[in-house]
């Protein structure tokens, strides 16, 4: 069991410390989040699936375990998002063309997440095969905490919105091209994607191809730190000492001309910098090598789309924007468009810049999430451009598998919405990131969750249109 300390507490840890104690029982912690749930989800559109049944049944065999005080996540509630495998649901991945019938095993994820403690009380929305930048399907948006006029961002938008609203401590996400970051960014909360061969991947047939990364979205560092741990089977990953003087580079511009950033994205960045500084760290302004990472990450995002509708049960079920998309795709695989060489170009500029630089800086966005609308009824060029616009940072570091996460450094004046700045460093640097981002958490704290049913920002809006109820399966 990780050793506790003040950094790495946080509402997670705390329930897990009460639990392991005697002094909270595992299905008092999960009637407790079941209840915010049941109060704040219609608000948010964060859970598709509730598992009220499945998830106290297993509280309740989890008292039973004579290990309970020595688990990592005693007693934890998490939310998975709902495009991996959790036995007895089926993995919909935000679509009606994928297979109805329930998992019949545990994702590896899910596997640790469970064996740590933690019981899953529900599943997170996500866009059609998690491929957009906004998180909706047909009757149902999810919505910013925040503002809910606002999108929570993608693809792992329900976990996010899940998080920030205080529904749960801590939600599973993966992250492709930043989906991830990009919602954690977009909600207030703290993301981070491992690198390649950190955590088991799996996610859908090849995990775009490498490009897939399983991670964790919470409310502290600390609790990020803890889950990350679990999933990664290596407990130092929960330790938070501060880490030694870094060089870090700080990296404002976008990896394209044609992206303009908004200047308060690029103050975040510059809020982590300052941070960073006065922390004892030496800090750089830097051009990252981008080159023609955007491009490559392009033709491995529609093939990636073209190889998983080949192995769909109703292909004919996929929305006008996917479709399309898949189309694109397959165009991509028979002119043989990816190659293994854009990645070891893209590559080998990166490590010759980290040659000088421990982690390197970058606002997470270049605008505030988009309108909470109805994406999916939209053609593709349409949802093509929003999600570059507003999310050109992050697809870089999973084109070359290296761990990145998104920190919150304040709000958008505005959009009403969170800023915040993007951490990215070499491959194994997963301690180090996380070390950084709690010594900027300690130095400029964000407020946690933002309440969506109680005179919180999203008091007034009632039942916005596309809210909808997640399904019970139990």
């Amino acid at each position: 069991m990780p050793r506790e300390s003040g950094l790495s507490r946080g509402p997670a840890a705390a329930i897990a410390a009460s639990v392991r104690d005697g002094s909270l029982t595992p299905i008092e912690s999960v009637d407790n989040a079941l209840e915010l749930i049941a109060a704040g989800n219609r608000k948010t559109n964060a859970f598709t699936v509730v598992r009220s049944a499945k998830a106290r049944a297993e509280a309740l065999a989890l008292e039973q375990r004579p290990d309970l005080d020595m688990l990592p996540l005693a007693g934890v509630p998490i939310a998975i998002k709902h495009n991996i495998a959790v036995e007895g649901e089926a993995p919909l991945a935000g679509s009606t063309a994928t297979d109805p019938r329930p998992a019949t095993a545990d994702h590896p994820a899910v596997c640790r997440l469970r064996a740590a403690g933690a019981v899953v009380v529900g599943l997170t929305a996500v866009p059609e095969l998690g491929l957009w930048g906004t998180t909706e399907s047909e009757g149902r948006i999810t919505r910013n905490p925040w503002n809910p006029a606002r999108s929570a961002g993608g693809s792992s938008g329900g976990s996010a919105a899940a998080v920030a609203a205080g529904l749960v401590p801590v939600a599973h996400g993966d992250d492709g091209v930043g989906s991830v970051r990009v919602p954690a960014a977009c909600c207030g909360v703290f993301g981070i994607k491992p690198g390649r061969y950190t955590v088991p991947a799996e996610v859908g047939v090849d995990s775009w191809s490498g490009m897939v990364e399983n991670g964790v979205l919470a409310t502290t560092v600390g609790d990020a730190a803890l889950a990350l741990s679990v999933l990664a089977a290596r407990p130092d990953l929960a330790e938070l000492e501060p880490p030694g003087r870094l060089r870090i580079g700080l990296a404002v511009a976008p990896p394209s001309r044609l992206f303009r950033v908004d200047r308060h994205w690029t103050a975040a960045a510059r809020t982590a910098a300052s941070a960073a500084v006065a922390a004892g760290h030496l800090v750089e302004s830097v051009t990252l090598p981008y080159g023609d990472s955007l491009v490559s990450v392009g033709l491995r995002w529609l093939a990636f789309a073209a190889r998983e509708a080949a192995n769909l049960v109703r292909p004919e079920r996929l929305q006008r924007r996917t479709r399309r998309h898949v189309a694109l795709g397959r165009l991509v695989q028979r002119f043989r468009l990816v190659r293994p060489a854009q990645v070891d170009r893209v590559e080998a500029r990166l490590l010759d810049f980290f040659e000088r630089y421990h982690v390197v800086i970058t606002p997470t966005l270049a605008a505030p999430p988009p309108r909470a609308r109805a994406w999916h009824m939209l053609g593709w060029l349409a949802n093509v451009v929003t999600s570059a616009r507003y999310s050109p940072f992050t697809p870089l570091w999973n084109l070359v598998g290296w761990p990145a996460a998104s920190i919150p450094m304040g709000m958008h004046p505005r959009s009403k919405t969170p800023v915040a700045a993007q951490l990215a460093a070499p491959p194994g640097s997963e301690s180090i990131v996380l070390r950084l981002a709690a010594q900027l958490e300690s130095t400029h704290p964000w407020k946690r969750t933002v309440t969506v049913f109680d005179g919180g920002a999203g008091a007034a809006c009632s039942r916005p249109p596309g809210v909808s109820r997640p399904s019970r399966r139990d």
